[in-house]
């Protein structure tokens, strides 16, 4: 199993700020690497630069597809004030860019928020609702579930069955399957969930991520989050998906949207 700290491990180049990497084939889906463990490598780098501890905020573009392997994560500080740093990280393979993304460290805190709008979602007891396997069957395999634990509100799994909700509303519990608690830096995993939300409308298929912008609200407390991830709108091959975080004492801990494409039935 590659543990989430191994497999985004860092090795900085001299006192600068670019550093080398090698990207795990276990954090995949198929045979693409996953867009939240991308980002996580590029917010692990942007915090070692940062004097700012937590990660805040994050915007990055998807522009090729790396492979597993060794690749260079390059930052570049635009501005350090006394709450924030603002950062930009590149991700490169054999010198082609690959994911870039604008990135803000701050301080994060383990309390409670002073108002919400946004209901926390209900969903079983982790134990009674279903796994996901890492065979999607039909030689296709989801890695990321040999080293994420997910499991879906068994209301939204009749996908696999043939009988998808129409909802456009997929909701999970995650843990990592290393055992290790849940960080600013790791959630952007947990805010990627599979599978796409397509499938809850009965469109099957690979969702490539083309743009995903997160914020991280707070330091999550011990245990497995539960995400709500839903859909807006699909139209001209485009879908945006929106998923919701909370933690084990009900906060709302991360928010992220994204952009992918799908193809349209």
């Amino acid at each position: 199993m590659a543990h989430f700290q191994t497999a985004t491990a860092l090795v900085r180049r001299g006192d600068g700020t670019v550093f080398d990497t090698e990207l795990d084939p276990q954090w995949t889906i198929g045979t693409k690497l996953h867009g939240g463990y991308l980002l996580a490598v590029l917010a692990k780098a942007a915090a070692e630069v940062s004097s700012h501890p937590h990660l805040t905020a994050i915007s990055g573009s998807f522009s090729v597809a790396p492979e597993p392997g060794p690749a260079v994560v390059e930052v570049e500080v635009l501005r350090e004030g006394r709450g924030l740093t603002q950062l930009r990280a590149r991700l490169s393979q054999h010198g082609t860019p690959c994911t870039e993304a604008l990135i803000t460290q701050g301080v994060l805190s383990d309390g409670d928020a002073w108002w919400s709008g946004v209901d926390p979602v209900e969903i079983p007891p982790e134990q009674d609702c279903l796994p996901v396997p890492a065979d999607g069957g039909g030689g296709f395999r989801l890695g990321l579930m040999d080293v994420v634990e997910q499991r879906i509100d068994p209301a939204a799994a009749g996908f696999a069955v043939g009988q998808p909700s129409r909802k456009g509303v997929i909701s999970s519990w995650l843990r990592l399957a290393d055992g290790t608690d849940w960080d600013p830096v790791s959630l952007l995993v947990a805010l990627d969930p599979v599978p796409p939300i397509s499938y809850d409308l009965g469109i099957a298929g690979w969702a490539p991520t083309v743009q995903f912008t997160a914020y991280l609200r707070g330091i999550p407390a011990p245990g497995p989050v539960r995400v709500r991830m839903r859909v807006g709108e699909i139209g001209g091959d485009r879908m945006d998906e929106v998923a919701e975080l909370w933690d084990e004492k009900n906060r709302l801990i991360g928010q992220a949207t994204q952009i992918a494409a799908v193809r349209v039935p």
